[in-house]
């Protein structure tokens, strides 16, 4: 780490290089195979149309409103009409692995004076499952949290306090508009760096001379030093006080859950090549323990720990947001990884092989989400044909069949229909609806059952403790004077007397697209629950995604 001569794995370009990488696995889609963005890319078409086309008010409801969730929301406003809707939303996506790369080696310089080696097995990180789910507010928020803190520790190690107080009031606010949580984790790194450099300074610096340190004075002037990153604080108490606001908070200290999740943190397609590439990454942050040679950083491996602490502390579902501690604990390692730096005992020669295998591992990691997403937009091709089919502004109802267990990789199109609002302005049943959460809520009354998610989701049996409907439930409740199509992806096995007065225009495998001929209703099957289910604390009430 130290003399005049940089190692490759620390020079500019080789950041540049590895954050333009990022981004590979993301040129062949058409459209990001990520979970939930299919669903936020119907919303986004909603918020850019509904003022020439006032129709689309009778069936959702869009209004502006201050919540700490509206990254790409924000960013489409102006790129949609220079670049289309789809290819904006997909350059603002591949920017988000591009700047987590970015912001990690960033701040790895920042701590270290020089990009340890070990600091690249952290990259991979980039696409974490978090980021593979869709939920891309979030996503980006965190990206950018790592940018601002490497701009943060920056502005502290040239001394320039003042301005960085005055600059980081506006950037933080910027940071909360776009998600709740990337403010969370940068006002975490920011205190827990003020935290080790308000404690060096009391006892003098390194060099051993004792000036009345303590860590409780620490933690106060820490806490003084990060107040230009809390005025977002009174926007939260804002948007969580609305009068529409709604969604609970549950499900606290799931232990198999906050384990599974970090065995997940790396999940895409091939379960034990994703489990294995997590075991590598608790590989190197054991080594930083057991060998001699590698230290950790005493600022990062304090933000490391705060994070885990937050992880451990967080409930699967805030304030009607599922999976909100899942969504910190790829970043938490990526935090503790980085944190590690070799001792003057690692020699040159093992500094580079560990960097050498530390690129290996991110290249691994990229060629293989490459392939993975190589086939999802090949599937996203084939079943997109569909709305060749589809006319504009038709009312479109879908299924989306699915096991009532979780396969490890996903399909991708749970929120398909969003394409149908982008493509064919249809009206589609996969929205997230959650007054006070996000801006778009259902309001199509004649839909029934099927106006919101999760309704377009279908089982081929009841599944215990979830909301999904069986097909053979769902079809005979579809409101047929309240729909046009019924277009049904992955179908589940199902009487085909279901369908019958539907007319199949379009087949594909198992993906069907009816039209509804016959408006009569059919008779409702003898074992459908007549309590009709309330809006559950699933993934699709989600006011975080």
């Amino acid at each position: 780490m130290q003399g005049d001569k940089l190692h490759w794995w620390q020079t500019r370009w080789f950041v540049v290089v590895a954050a333009l990488a990022a981004a590979i696995p993301l040129l062949r889609p058409e459209i990001p195979p990520l979970v939930d963005l299919l669903g936020h890319m119907g919303r986004y078409r909603v918020q850019l149309a509904i003022g020439d086309n006032p129709w689309l008010y009778q069936w959702f409801d869009f209004r502006w409103q201050l919540i700490g969730n509206l990254g790409i929301d924000l960013l489409i406003i102006p790129l949609a009409p220079i670049f289309g809707l789809e290819l904006a939303v997909k350059l603002i996506v591949m920017a988000i692995p591009v700047l987590t790369v970015a912001g990690l080696l960033w701040i790895a310089r920042e701590v270290h004076g020089r990009i340890p080696a070990t600091a690249l097995f952290a990259l991979p990180l980039a696409y974490s499952y978090p980021f593979q789910f869709g939920f891309v507010n979030f996503a980006l928020s965190i990206a950018l949290s790592f940018v601002l803190f490497a701009l943060w520790l920056r502005l502290g190690r040239l001394g320039k306090f003042r301005f960085r107080a005055i600059l980081f009031v506006p950037l933080s606010c910027l940071l909360w508009l776009c998600h709740t949580f990337g403010w969370g984790v940068l006002g975490v790194l920011a205190f827990s760096a003020e935290m080790i450099r308000q404690h060096d300074l009391r006892k003098g610096g390194r060099d051993g001379r004792d000036g009345g340190g303590h860590w409780l004075e620490a933690w106060v002037r820490a806490g003084l030093s990060c107040l230009p990153l809390a005025l977002p604080m009174v926007l939260m108490i804002v948007w969580r006080s609305g009068e529409h606001v709604t969604g609970q908070t549950a499900d606290w200290f799931n232990w198999q859950a906050k384990i599974n999740w970090v065995l997940m943190i790396l999940r895409d397609r091939w379960q034990f090549w994703d489990i294995a590439s997590a075991f590598v990454l608790f590989a190197i942050l054991i080594k930083g323990f057991r060998d001699a040679r590698i230290e950790y950083s005493r600022n990062l491996g304090l933000s490391a720990l705060f994070l885990l602490a937050v992880y451990i502390a967080l409930p699967r579902i805030v304030f009607g947001s599922a999976y909100a501690d899942m969504r910190l604990a790829p970043f938490a390692l990526a935090i503790a990884v980085i944190a590690l730096r070799p001792k003057r005992g690692l020699s040159l020669r093992g500094a580079t092989t560990l960097a050498a295998i530390g690129l290996a591992f991110f290249g691994a990691r990229l060629v293989g989400t490459t392939i993975s997403y190589w086939h999802y937009a090949e599937q996203f091709d084939r079943t997109l044909t569909a709305l060749d089919k589809v006319p504009m502004r038709a009312r479109l109802v879908t299924m989306i069949g699915r096991r009532c267990y979780d396969d490890w990789a996903y399909s991708r199109l749970e929120h398909v229909p969003g394409i149908a609002m982008v493509r064919r302005m249809a009206y589609m049943n996969d929205q997230w609806s959650m007054a006070g959460a996000q801006l778009l809520t259902a309001r199509y009354r004649a839909a029934g059952r099927f106006a919101h998610d999760p309704s377009q989701i279908v089982t081929d049996r009841r599944c215990r403790g979830e909301w999904w409907r069986p097909i053979a439930w769902s079809l005979p409740l579809i409101p047929r004077d309240a729909f046009d199509y019924v277009w049904i992806v992955n179908a589940p096995k199902f009487d085909p007397a279901l369908v019958a007065g539907f007319t199949p225009i379009w087949h594909d495998g198992d993906d069907t697209l009816y039209r509804i001929d016959d408006r009569t209703q059919p008779p409702l099957p003898a074992d459908l629950p007549m309590r009709r289910p309330v809006q559950p604390f699933l993934k699709g009430a989600s006011s975080a995604r």
